[in-house]
């Protein structure tokens, strides 16, 4: 019998729009790199709220742009976040980010340093913080259904022990959470390189296949057009190589355990974009970690599992990380970072169905308040993706 089933419930933050945040930040969010200064100084001044710098925002156009907007504003709207200060150097985009967030109810306020300067921005934006801060602070857990939480997946530093043991544990979660109601999410084009038939063949319907493999054979495509026939620089990474992945088809092998033995991959998402129902879903992402969690939390997932076989310290300001590990040498000599240690499946010490359920205990305490280890060490990766170049 799972550690989960239709009636396991979590204390989680019920926000205006219905959904259901398992933190409760207040954040302040800089819409280009010209702005994280002033938000930095809001965070270092009003205690306990979080400033998300990051280096874009300026001259960008197009579909780059609109990703970009679609970012911020997911990362306000993320269930996980209380309330937004939003800062950027220009009105004009400063207010579309704050019109975007405001649509789900959220409190969010919104500064622009021009005409004002650094002091007189920062003071106003203090003020509202503080109050954010502490109004945020009332609130309370309350129980919510499995059903209402929504869980993402990526993989990082992957060797033989991911595809052989982590990225199936994440997969054993899956397949117990799938027929909860839950919200699930997939990714990292490229590293689906080899094996992409495998997923469209768990496609629920034509269209969903249709969409899948559009979106896969674009990011073919773009590859193409920087002038390579291949992923051979970059897939597998030399750490992946060090780890015993000798190509992109044995990555990807191991990368689609993720999704386990009985979900239907339900939907097809775009970059950043919010699923419109419960299921496992697609994201076009790139395989880079930080791009990948960030990308998660602005489509609305609050909790992230993340297997590793190599090692990876990756957190992320929104989303709690959850690291597992199949390695028992990461698992020795990385163990500040690693939240779940299931070696065991490799050394016959554990069954796949109690590694699942080692993974879900760790992801319920959790959800419910205890900070992974990537929150108490603070790390807080949070990297745009970005398509073309700065005009």
């Amino acid at each position: 019998m799972s550690i989960i089933d239709k009636n396991t419930t979590f204390l989680g933050y019920r926000r205006e729009n219905g959904r259901v945040g398992v933190r409760n930040h207040v954040i302040i969010l800089p819409l280009d790199d010209l702005s994280n200064s002033a938000a930095e100084s809001v965070a270092h001044a009003i205690k306990g709220t979080m400033a998300i710098p990051h280096p874009y925002g300026r001259l960008q156009f197009g579909a780059d742009l609109e990703l970009h907007f679609r970012t911020l504003i997911g990362a306000g709207s993320n269930p996980n976040v209380a309330a937004v200060v939003v800062i950027g150097i220009e009105d004009g985009w400063t207010k579309k980010v704050v019109d975007g967030i405001a649509a789900t109810g959220k409190p969010v306020v919104g500064f622009g340093i021009e005409g004002h300067g650094d002091h007189d921005t920062i003071m106003r934006a203090s003020q509202a913080a503080k109050k954010m801060m502490q109004d945020a602070s009332m609130l309370r857990r309350v129980e919510c259904p499995i059903s209402d939480l929504w869980v993402s997946t990526k993989c990082g530093e992957s060797d033989t022990t991911s595809g052989c043991g982590a990225n199936p544990t994440v997969g054993n979660a899956f397949d117990k959470m799938y027929d909860l109601g839950t919200t699930l999410v997939f990714g990292e084009t490229s590293e689906l390189t080899g094996g992409e038939h495998l997923v469209a063949e768990r496609c629920r319907t034509d269209k969903v296949r249709t969409d899948f493999m559009k979106m896969f054979d674009s990011y073919q495509d773009m590859i193409k057009r920087h002038a390579t026939t291949d992923l051979s620089d970059s897939q597998p990474t030399k750490g992946n190589i060090a780890g015993g992945l000798t190509t992109i088809e044995e990555k990807a092998l191991g990368n689609i355990q993720k999704i386990g033995r009985k979900c239907m991959v339900d939907g097809v998402l775009d970059y950043a974009e919010t699923p419109s129902g419960p299921g496992l879903h697609f994201m076009q992402s790139s395989s880079a970690a930080a791009e990948m969690v960030t990308l998660c939390a602005a489509a609305g997932y609050v909790v992230h599992l993340f297997p590793t076989g190599q090692g990876n310290v990756i957190g992320n300001p929104i989303v709690p990380v959850i690291k597992l590990c199949a390695n028992p040498r990461t698992v020795r000599l990385m163990s500040e970072h690693i939240d779940v240690d299931c070696s065991g499946l490799l050394q016959r010490e554990l069954t796949m169905d109690a590694a699942g359920d080692l993974l879900l205990e760790n992801m319920l305490q959790t959800v419910n308040g205890r900070l992974t280890s990537a929150e108490a060490l603070g790390h807080r990766e949070f990297v745009l993706t970005r398509l073309f170049e700065s005009a």
